[in-house]
């Protein structure tokens, strides 16, 4: 090899030296723009996360709430919501196991907000 193809190897290494300098600066910036992203991501995820908790938890409050006060309904319609005569027609004073049902209906509720 003589001198004039050693430099022009010299030459060749150094621009590719270059380019390749380029290309991982290059990278560099976009595998940053992705760690940012994904670090948006992992904070709006978190966000919607603690959300749909909180509708989870405001949900089965209302369900259960929004239950029994269809079971008050029902027995105060003269309907018997007790397990024993489920949907019969309630003659006399009232049903015990049907007070029951409400006044441990009610206790839950209470407990639970």
């Amino acid at each position: 090899m003589d001198k004039g193809e050693l430099y022009d190897n010299f030459e060749k290494m150094e621009a590719q030296t270059l380019e390749m300098s380029q290309l991982l600066a290059s990278m560099r910036d976009e595998m940053t723009q992705v760690l940012e992203r994904n670090t948006q991501l992992e904070v709006e995820n978190t966000h919607l996360r603690e959300r749909l908790n909180e509708l989870e938890h405001h949900n089965k409050k209302n369900k259960s709430g929004h239950g029994l006060s269809n079971l008050k309904k029902l027995y105060h319609d003269g309907f018997h919501i007790c397990t024993e005569f489920f949907g019969s027609r309630i003659e006399g004073d009232g049903c015990m196991f049907c007070q029951a049902i409400i006044i441990n209906g009610e206790k839950n509720d209470n407990t639970t907000n």
